[in-house]
């Protein structure tokens, strides 16, 4: 069992993102949301979160400065596999991302099937790490 953090700052695609998760039969205990990337560090640094999901636009702190702050410095869970989930449009910030240390890339719209796909062996690897 694991638990994931979506990041966006869409109410709405938070809530599309965890019903997908929820019929992809990926084995998730729980779902933690936050509304951008200062929220996501928060919970990062109160609780363990197997996998990340994250948008890259976000006010405050978007998925590239998000996804810099976790990939560097000496945090403890540097090496959380964090997807970013976004639309075709923003394709250089995407590849942006990979560079950095993003683990994948899930393009909006996906369906239940496709983040089991991409997650699955994601979350096994993750699970495996103590």
């Amino acid at each position: 069992m694991s638990t994931i953090l979506i990041v966006d700052d869409s109410s709405t695609m938070r809530k599309i993102i965890a019903m997908h998760l929820s019929q992809s039969g990926l084995e998730i205990d729980r779902v933690v949301m936050a509304e951008n990337g200062v929220e996501a560090l928060k919970i990062l640094d109160n609780e363990k979160v197997d996998l990340v999901l994250t948008d890259m636009n976000m006010p405050e702190m978007g998925g590239l400065a998000f996804l810099s702050e976790v990939r560097d410095g000496d945090r403890h869970y540097r090496s959380i596999p964090i997807v970013v989930v976004s639309t075709e449009s923003e394709a250089g910030l995407v590849r942006e991302a990979l560079r950095i240390g993003a683990s994948q890339y899930v393009q909006k719209p996906f369906t239940a099937a496709k983040l089991a796909e991409s997650l699955g062996p994601l979350l096994a690897h993750a699970c495996e790490i103590p």
